[in-house]
């Protein structure tokens, strides 16, 4: 086997990424949006120095598990309740809102009811990367107003997960009821599978080698991409077993280790992931849903604040604190990429509509990202008095 085009677009990937993402610091843009750039640029739309993006979207699907594993990881299922009790009626109502806008919109373009409710659920979610990378660390960890939006955020990547499972189960081609019936059973299952071989066997296993950090590293891969994969067996995704796999083990002592380690090996498959997002983009389709794209992210990123500070200001949350926290989830998420992407594989929409997200959704990241930087403290503010880490 040949492997030199893979090492020569691995080359070009990261080479090219390093570039980018150094001007994309200097303009104070999301990361993201300098990956996706990349792929445009010299995709098979663009350059074509990449002119087989399937070969590195394929690659890519790793970092989508391994980002699931990690937000299952940093979802203790004891802060999950207390999070359910404070912020769950905001989020449900918060998202109901921006799913009808979206819903509302598609259908006024001329989109049929399955695409206009993808759209609608595409724009239920705010970035966590945004959220959480332009949240200064002293705000994150000391002050009320991270709690709140870690706690919206988690949420929403909970119906994300819901979003997704539901999206696989509607990609099957022509599912019998025996087929339903088991997908419905799966969850459960691999659930209660998950917690009590954590329970006696993964803990007992980390308890004895917890000091060599490279058995706990392997282990917790193992555990991540077995869990997907028996996900997979059983009709449902990678990404809902490796999700679910974090979640079992969130609650042990070496959860915050395995998480920080597998960060930079997450971070390589989503600069990957988020690659293949923009090389697949077709600036010809692109041009037929630019007025529906820009009219969606202009009400997204005009709503969403005043919707969030609205329903904050009935918890009797102070009125700019509550504004704060909605600019700072104002915006559209990488996980409506993600949702658009799965939709897309499993043929339940067409290219119109994957466009449409994922060129919102862009849009969103941009603007929102200047808006946050410019007006409120962040680790990369313009300004000595808003930059805080």
């Amino acid at each position: 086997m040949d492997t030199t085009p893979v090492i020569f677009y691995i080359f070009l990937i990261f080479f090219g990424a390093s570039i980018l993402a150094t001007i994309a610091l200097y303009t104070r843009q999301s990361l993201i949006v300098a990956y996706i750039a990349l792929g445009v640029i010299i995709g098979p739309f663009g350059l074509q120095w990449v002119d087989d993006p399937a070969l590195i979207s394929h690659i890519s699907d790793i970092g989508i598990i391994f980002l699931l594993f990690l937000l299952g990881l940093n979802l203790d299922p004891k802060d999950l309740i207390r999070l359910l009790k404070n912020t769950t009626w905001i989020t449900l109502i918060s998202s109901s809102i921006f799913a009808l806008v979206g819903f509302g919109i598609a259908i006024y373009f001329g989109f049929n009811m399955v695409e206009s409710l993808l759209v609608g659920a595409a724009m239920m979610f705010s970035s966590t990367i945004i959220g959480l990378k332009l949240l200064p660390t002293t705000v994150l960890h000391h002050q009320h107003t991270g709690q709140i939006v870690i706690s919206i955020l988690l949420l929403q990547d909970l119906i994300a997960i819901v979003v997704m499972l539901l999206i696989n189960a509607a990609g099957g081609p022509g599912l019998s009821v025996w087929e339903i019936v088991q997908i419905t059973i799966a969850l459960p299952l691999l659930s209660a599978f998950c917690y009590f071989f954590e329970r006696y066997v993964l803990t007992k296993l980390i308890a004895r080698f917890d000091k060599i950090q490279e058995f706990i590293f392997l282990i917790a891969i193992g555990w991540c991409l077995a869990i997907a994969e028996l996900a997979h067996s059983i009709h449902l995704s990678h990404e809902i077993g490796a999700f679910i796999a974090g979640v079992a083990i969130a609650s042990g002592p070496i959860a915050l280790f395995i998480s920080e380690s597998l960060k930079p090996l997450r971070d390589f498959f989503l600069v990957l992931f988020f690659f293949s997002l923009g090389a697949g983009f077709n600036l010809h389709v692109v041009g037929e849903i630019l007025l529906p794209a820009t009219i969606l992210a202009t009400l997204m990123l005009i709503i969403k604040p005043f919707v969030f500070s609205f329903l904050l200001k009935r918890t009797e949350e102070i009125k700019s604190q509550s504004f704060e926290i909605g600019v700072r989830l104002g915006q559209v998420s990488e996980f409506s990429l993600l949702v658009a992407y799965v939709a897309h594989e499993n043929q339940v929409v067409g290219d119109p509509i994957y466009y449409l997200i994922q060129t919102t959704t862009i849009f969103t990241f941009i603007v929102s990202s200047y808006v946050i930087v410019m007006k409120y403290p962040t680790p990369i503010a313009m300004s000595d008095k808003l930059r805080r880490d």
